[in-house]
């Protein structure tokens, strides 16, 4: 063989070899984990990470994980391979089946339930005191993306055939609150999570620091249909297998006293549940009924 065949040869070698990908989930490709920015990025971090390393511990895989300043940027990764794996809010979730076909494979449940439920608000001495009476009032939704603090609400009005005067958004379910105590609205929408026996948690919570009076000073007059809990989603086409050994290793690790203990800690998540598409059907019909979908 020529010299200059050689050359190529060999050349034509290294290319193909470079082009060679290690194996998914080994250490030099390790399965990509993102997590939303719903909390402190820090803490959300730390969390996920010792969530993966026991999840290397019970599957054998590598994990890197990560936080994206946005929850767009989440979905946007599951359509680009950036990511395997998300642990996606509710309606991020629609977002990436519907735009990538991403798949989401359990529900997450805290304080014992699966489902939460988005809240009416006003103020105490209001003479709003059920739904029929937001017509005409002005409403403070959270924000356009928001399934507890305008998606479900809205729909719910609409399908009630309740018309305020007029809303606006917020910027998140503290801000909403805060409309209604400050008199910018007259209702406000946000979330409310049953948490037991206990009795529940929900945005008011949230400004109880700076307004200890909220509780007396603004109440529930109502509450949406209840929501799917957010989500473990994996992208189109991960390997069936590895998914099955990861989501039963998730499932095997929240049965664990002390492995809870750390998601309860640092992701505020006490268990999960095996997931399906249908089961996301009713954010589908709400985003249908308010025009989105």
């Amino acid at each position: 063989m020529k010299f200059v065949e050689l050359i190529l040869l060999f050349g034509i070698l290294f290319i193909f070899g470079c082009g060679q990908q290690d194996e998914l989930g080994t250490k030099k490709n390790p399965i990509k984990m993102y997590f939303v920015p719903a909390i402190e990025a820090d803490k959300i971090i730390t969390g996920g990470k010792e969530v993966a390393d026991i999840l290397t511990e019970k599957t054998g895989y590598y994990f890197h994980v990560a936080v994206p300043t946005s929850y767009a940027s989440v979905i946007e990764a599951m359509g680009t391979k950036e990511t395997d794996i998300a642990w996606l809010a509710t309606y991020a979730y629609i977002l990436a089946n519907q735009k990538f076909g991403a798949e989401v494979a359990l529900t997450v449940v805290r304080k014992g339930f699966d489902k939460y439920r988005g809240q009416f608000i006003a103020r105490s001495e209001s003479i709003i005191n059920c739904l029929e009476d937001i017509d005409g009032k002005i409403i403070a939704y959270t924000d356009a993306a928001s399934t507890s603090g305008y998606i479900y609400p809205s729909a719910l009005l609409i399908r009630k055939d309740i018309k305020p005067e007029k809303y606006f958004f917020a910027g998140g379910h503290p801000q909403a609150v805060l409309a209604v105590y400050g008199g910018k609205a007259d209702v406000g929408c946000a979330f409310w999570t049953p948490i037991g026996e206990e009795g529940a948690r929900d945005a008011r919570d949230m400004v109880l620091d700076t307004y200890p009076d909220v509780m007396e000073k603004i109440k529930i007059i109502g509450f949406t249909d209840w929501i799917p809990n957010a989500t473990v989603t994996f992208r189109k086409d991960f390997p069936p297998e590895m998914k099955e050994n990861i989501v039963n290793a998730l499932l095997e690790f929240a049965n664990d006293d002390e492995d809870r203990a750390t998601l309860k800690e640092l992701l505020e998540i006490d268990n999960f549940i095996r997931a399906s598409d249908e089961d996301y059907d009713s954010v589908r019909k709400a985003l249908k009924t308010i025009g989105e979908q």
